[in-house]
């Protein structure tokens, strides 16, 4: 492992990795569990200027509070310390998330939704951080692969738990936001704080140069991968009621379905992963992009089915790729900061998602064309994966390393 010593670590304690692996989905719950009862919202606050696009927003805002403040979050975590800041962060999102059982001002439930992005970036962060910090070589790519399959399964039925206990009333669902308050003693007391390596060692350490050519090229991968992954969610409701399919329960269980299919993916990058990232992100897109054509083309509610499992399976292969590639770059002293730059790009994709629909709408045939353009797009980045790894420095088929540079207590 070049000029440095390897760190012996301190065993982990138990249980540290599921209560990681939980702790990351709670920025999907963030997101997903008041989707079903957006209308509700809306007709509570029929009289309040603007309620059509605020109460979207309310759905929104955590997602692009994470984008924005991601980075700085990976930065503090970098200075502060990664268990302490998960600890704060699960404090902030159990006061901020409940926060709309008791409000009644659209605007001021937007500054709470604002707090508990802002939770969640730190949260996002400092989960897949640890999760660098604490595995190495296959035990991270099989943890960062659960991460994918646990968010992704947690995501559907975050969705159906949403509507579920949304039938009791719209601020229902905000009670389960206190979990954050369950999460802060349980990561106090089972996680360990990651400590650089004493003495010269160190030193030398942190003459290393953060890896922002290489990271650029990630992230601009990732935002990729984030646009075509939010397709499904986002616009299989619209496309279904395009070919005159408007239940719920079945533009539900199609998006349900395309979630479940990540899982596939997922466990098809553990098979794959020692291939490079180049080829892997290119079949990724490649999947991705063809299940998006077949949803901008499907006719009937059978090939809406198979076409965002199909987008599923592609999604599930490419997130764990970047994912897993990110990390194999920073060395300790840099992962916090990484990682924030990392999610940054993917939840900045995520909002830009249906921005870029509803752009392209303008120039194509509507939303069908637009969402079909996205699907053209991602073939194209299958393409552009390709030469991504040399871009970044590496070769095509150098497979993703990964070293252990830390001690834990």
């Amino acid at each position: 492992m070049s000029q440095f010593t390897q760190a012996v670590p301190v065993p982990r304690r138990r249980g540290s990795g599921a209560l990681l692996l939980l702790g990351s989905c709670l920025p999907v719950l963030g997101g997903v569990l008041i989707a079903p009862v957006l209308p509700r919202i809306a007709e509570h606050f029929a009289g309040t200027a603007n309620v059509g696009v605020m109460v979207p927003i309310v759905l929104t805002l955590p997602a692009l509070m994470i984008a924005l403040f991601s980075p700085f979050a990976g930065w503090l975590s970098d200075r502060i310390g990664r268990k302490r800041l998960l600890v704060l962060a699960m404090l902030l999102y159990g006061i901020c998330g409940p926060l709309p059982l008791l409000l009644d001002d659209l605007n001021v439930i937007l500054l709470s939704r604002a707090g508990l992005g802002l939770a969640e970036a730190a949260i996002m962060t400092c989960c897949t951080a640890l999760i660098g910090d604490y595995y190495d070589g296959r035990e991270r790519v099989q943890l960062l692969s659960w991460q994918t399959i646990v968010t992704s399964l947690s995501a559907t039925a975050f969705f159906m738990l949403g509507g579920l206990i949304g039938e009791h009333g719209w601020r229902v669902p905000f009670a389960l936001y206190i979990v954050g308050l369950v999460f802060a003693p349980l990561m106090h007391l089972a996680l360990s704080e990651p400590l650089r390596r004493a003495s010269a060692v160190v030193q030398a350490q942190q003459l290393r140069e953060f890896p922002l050519r290489s990271l650029s090229v990630i992230c601009a991968m990732t935002i990729l991968v984030a646009l075509g992954f939010f397709i499904v969610p986002v616009q299989t409701g619209f496309l279904l009621e395009h070919i005159g399919i408007d239940s719920p329960q079945r533009i539900g269980m199609a998006i349900g379905l395309g979630h479940s299919a990540v899982f596939l993916g997922a466990l098809l990058f553990r098979r794959l992963s020692r291939f490079g990232p180049g080829l892997l992100l290119a079949l990724g897109f490649l999947i991705s992009g063809a299940g998006i054509l077949m949803l901008a083309n499907a006719a009937d509610y059978r090939t809406v089915i198979l076409a965002v499992m199909v987008n599923g399976l592609g999604g599930g292969l490419a997130l764990p790729t970047v994912l897993s590639w990110a990390l194999s770059t920073l060395s300790i002293e840099h992962r916090g900061k990484g990682t924030g730059l990392f999610n940054a790009g993917f939840f900045g994709g995520q909002f830009a998602s249906p921005l870029l629909v509803m752009a392209l709408s303008g120039v194509a045939d509507g939303r069908v064309g637009a969402v079909a353009l996205v699907g053209w797009g991602l073939l194209l980045a299958a393409l552009v994966s390709l030469i991504a790894p040399a871009i970044a420095g590496k070769r095509l088929l150098d497979p993703i390393q990964v070293a252990d540079d830390l001690v834990l207590h």
